[in-house]
């Protein structure tokens, strides 16, 4: 049912450095007004957090929860629709070699919100990896015991099947799409989590990361690891899902783009999977290498 204060804007975006993105944060909240905002690589210790932007954040009516970090990794959720019940990290989550700041959760108007980033796993079958798929074995079991209204966002590291990358071939012997990868992240979903941008586009070309090099970005070779999976009640709700590649364009981006998920109504429209789409859309190119192959 919709919720009291109407409909709701649920965005998740990597960031890659919060401090280093400022100039481009604060005018995206303005522009798209989320109501909800899940980030990920903060790379800021907590004060450091607040102390950069708590005045900011508080002038546009956001409570914010934050987990994060010096240096790497960090998340954050930004919610003025309700900051309820803070859960940082997972519960009996491993580390590499401690815990890191990879997971934030709350309430948010009546929604279970939870900003992951899950660990990259660098090489497969590395310790790296099998760290990455311990951690989401974690995730999965922190979401089981939570409520059935939840939203899971956040970099998963993941392309959840071949479509969600550029080129396949190119991926061979990479992490982000071997088979215990992409099982991990079905055996999440198989708790009653929808991808909601896969499900609203099923046969579109989508990505949420472009590598910074080799113009990875400008010829829309990307992948897509940023997702938004929400339970059943939750899904049923979403009239709009889209990825803001506006926010990827221009100067000082991240290498991601937010994604955007609207509740119960959709202010700018059922206005398609990507905006704007590629100028110059690729077909799948059989010959692209990514920028670290020899």
């Amino acid at each position: 049912m919709p919720l009291p204060w109407g409909s709701v804007r649920i965005a998740t975006w990597n960031v890659n450095s919060v401090k280093q993105r400022v100039p481009r944060l604060l005018p995206w909240l303005d522009e798209r007004r989320p109501d909800v905002v899940c980030l990920q690589e903060t790379k800021l210790a907590d004060d450091a957090f607040v102390d950069l932007l708590g005045d900011e954040l508080a002038d546009r009516a956001y409570a914010v929860a934050v987990h994060g970090e010096a240096t790497w990794n960090g998340v954050a959720i930004l919610s003025r629709v309700g900051l309820d019940d803070v859960v940082v990290g997972l519960t009996g989550a491993p580390g590499f070699l401690r815990p890191e700041a990879r997971a934030v959760s709350a309430t948010c108007g009546g929604i279970r919100v939870v900003s992951v980033y899950a660990p990259n796993g660098r090489v497969p079958d590395s310790e790296h990896y099998q760290y990455k798929l311990a951690w989401l074995a974690s995730l999965r079991e922190m979401v089981a015991a939570g409520p059935e209204a939840t939203v899971v966002c956040g970099d998963m590291n993941i392309a959840p099947t071949d479509d969600d990358v550029f080129d396949p071939d190119a991926y061979i012997g990479q992490t982000h799409v071997t088979p215990p990868e992409r099982a991990a992240l079905a055996e999440l979903q198989a708790l009653g989590l929808c991808d909601v941008v896969r499900d609203c586009w099923p046969n579109e070309r989508v990505f949420t990361y472009w590598d910074y090099r080799a113009g990875m970005f400008h010829q829309d070779l990307g992948m897509r690891i940023d997702l938004v999976l929400a339970s059943t009640t939750i899904a049923g709700r979403v009239r709009a899902a889209w990825v803001d590649r506006q926010a990827r364009k221009g100067s000082g981006p991240s290498d991601h783009a937010p994604v955007i998920v609207d509740l119960d109504e959709a202010p700018d429209g059922d206005i398609g999977p990507v905006v704007p789409p590629p100028s110059a859309p690729a077909t799948r190119p059989r010959s692209a290498k990514l920028p670290q192959s020899p």
